[in-house]
């Protein structure tokens, strides 16, 4: 059986399953249709036998018929076989029996005899129309199961050519047998045509027929129509792979928004369970510029055990936080990626967030937790981070000293410098106020002294 499908990763792989389920309840409708096919053709042959077939024959099948109802298989088939002979039966009589021994065969779970019988009674010249076609049909039906799809599809085409109204199941038969060919392009027309045929006659199209539709523009890559159908099988079978496969669909046409509003029809309905999944919304909400619901969906997860308790989560938590102007917010999330990694990345994160909400004694711990460990992008930064902290707890010299490293790079020696200028001046500043301060309190010294000395003190 050809089941070795390939799907693209976005959408694909959300397809899979609703494609597996509906190749299992396509070969169990076609084995009960082809046994439904086979009664109906031996009870229409017992209502005319009478009239087209000797006396002898009639009774011999009429036994047969006895103890195919008692479930004596192998005693009918052995009845049938003695009394088919081609060169004392009539065509008609001949057409009667193999039908019967093709339908014996079948309950007997012997498709392979059974379709081995069928092919010898089409191919009486003198079989009657009607049971051509019905046999043919059977043939087509039992190919299918027998994963013979050539030859289904071969007798699927006779059929369609004797047959002036088919219903939509044979053209769902035939989109079937073409898809285990892998002939997906040539899927869309038989589908479609079915669901027009039960349109015309008032009949629900069902659902595994949108599924198979959706699958051959999906490996067509027209994801217009693979939207579309996405569309028609949620209003009427809301399924959570559904809004995934529409999703996926958004993704490969470039409409953010409505992706984004796909992931958040199916959170609201409690559909995103995986850690992927919600992994995914939250992403999707800082992309849309909303950090402060990616970050509370984080939180959530995490204290419910859906989302784990890792440096890669945490990162994106801290990441959330930082967007949505929530500093605060992001430290013990910065913290606990920090501590979980072993680069220094994070820590100076971690310093930065410190510095934003005027904590600088954390921020030199952290940033200087971040340079010891190493393996970061950016040392330069992280030294202006540093000297930033620095300065602000009036360590003048040490903040001249990560200026001066990280000038050492050509991208942050101009604000290195423009930084380390700022603190001359403030040193000289403050120098010019101590002297000044000095020589006030010096003079008020002296105008005490005179005082003093002159008794007015």
């Amino acid at each position: 059986m050809h089941t070795n499908i390939r799907f693209a990763p976005k959408v694909g792989a959300l397809l899979a399953c609703s494609l597996l389920a509906f190749g299992t309840a396509s070969a169990q409708d076609s084995e009960k249709e082809a046994q439904e096919a086979a009664e109906r053709a031996s009870n229409a042959q017992q209502t005319k036998q009478a009239q087209a077939v000797s006396k002898a024959v009639y009774d011999q099948i009429t036994k047969a018929q006895e103890l195919v109802d008692a479930k004596d298989y192998p005693g009918a088939l052995r009845m049938l076989n003695s009394l088919y002979n081609p060169d004392k039966l009539t065509e008609y009589e001949q057409a009667n029996v193999l039908n019967y021994i093709g339908f014996v065969y079948f309950n007997m779970d012997d498709v392979p005899n059974a379709m081995r019988t069928y092919e010898r009674m089409v191919a009486i010249p003198s079989l009657e129309p009607q049971l051509l076609k019905q046999t043919t049909y059977t043939l087509a039906q039992l190919y299918t199961m027998e994963e013979q799809y050539p030859k289904a599809l071969a007798a699927l085409d006779k059929w369609f050519v004797m047959e002036i109204n088919p219903a939509p199941e044979a053209f769902i038969l035939k989109a079937q047998n073409l898809y285990q060919l892998a002939r997906y392009q040539d899927m869309i027309q038989p589908i479609e045509n079915a669901m027009q045929v039960a349109v015309a006659r008032d009949k629900p199209v069902k659902e595994d027929w949108y599924v198979l539709l959706n699958f051959a523009y999906f490996q067509q890559e027209n994801y217009r129509k693979v939207r579309d159908i996405q569309k028609t099988l949620l209003e009427s079978w809301p399924k959570k792979n559904y809004w995934f496969s529409l999703a996926g669909a958004y993704t490969e046409l470039g409409e953010d928004q409505n992706l984004m509003n796909a992931y958040a029809s199916a959170h609201m309905q409690n559909m995103l369970e995986k850690e992927s999944e919600l992994i995914t919304m939250a992403q999707l909400y800082m992309q849309r510029e909303t950090p402060y619901l990616a970050a509370t969906l984080i939180e959530k997860e995490m204290a419910a055990g859906r989302i784990a308790k890792d440096g890669k989560n945490y990162r994106l938590l801290s990441q959330a936080w930082q967007l949505a102007q929530e500093d605060a917010k992001a430290i013990p999330a910065l913290k606990e990626s920090a501590r979980l990694t072993t680069d220094g990345e994070l820590d100076v994160r971690l310093g930065n967030a410190y510095l934003n909400i005027g904590e600088y004694d954390e921020c030199v711990t952290a940033v200087n937790n971040g340079i010891r460990k190493g393996g970061l992008k950016s040392a330069d930064n992280a030294q202006i981070s540093l000297g930033m902290c620095l300065y602000n707890l009036r360590r003048y010299q040490d903040a001249i000293n990560a200026f001066q490293a990280a000038a050492r790079t050509e991208r942050s020696r101009r604000v290195a410098n423009q930084w380390i200028s700022v603190i001359r001046a403030d040193i000289e500043r403050n120098e010019q106020i101590r002297l000044a301060e000095e020589a006030a309190r010096k003079k008020r010294a002296e105008i005490d002294e005179r005082l003093r000395r002159s008794g007015r003190a």
